[in-house]
Parts: structure tokens; sequence; C-alpha cells
């Protein structure tokens, strides 16, 4: 009981995402994808702060 309302709003999303068009950056797109996007760090890279060097012995 009570869940009418809160169907109802996902049942109006669900369809809205279903039948409005979006506008999409596909260029955008492939740069995500591609993994070109300025200002991501890529995950082999090291990340080294001063601040992050006195926690080293409670991480450990």
């Amino acid at each position: 009981m009570g869940r009418g309302r809160a169907k109802a709003k996902q049942t109006k999303v669900a369809r809205e995402l279903k039948y409005s068009s979006h506008n999409t950056d596909f260029d955008a797109l492939q740069r995500e994808l591609s993994g070109d996007s300025d200002g991501v760090r890529r995950s082999d890279e090291r990340y080294d702060d001063a601040s992050d060097d006195e926690y080293d012995d409670y991480r450990r």
C-alpha cells in the first residue's frame, strides 16, 4: 500500500526515457570510450602527494 505514486512516477520517467529523443554528442561519446578525454588521470599513473605520506603506516 502507498506505492501508487512511486510506481506512477517510475512509469512516467520510464516512458519519457523510452519515447523522448535526446541530443547525443557522438564526438564526446567517442572520446570517452577511446579514453582520450582531457584531465582524466590514467590508472597506471601514480599520484604522489606529500600530505598522504603521514598516513602510510595506517594503510599497511
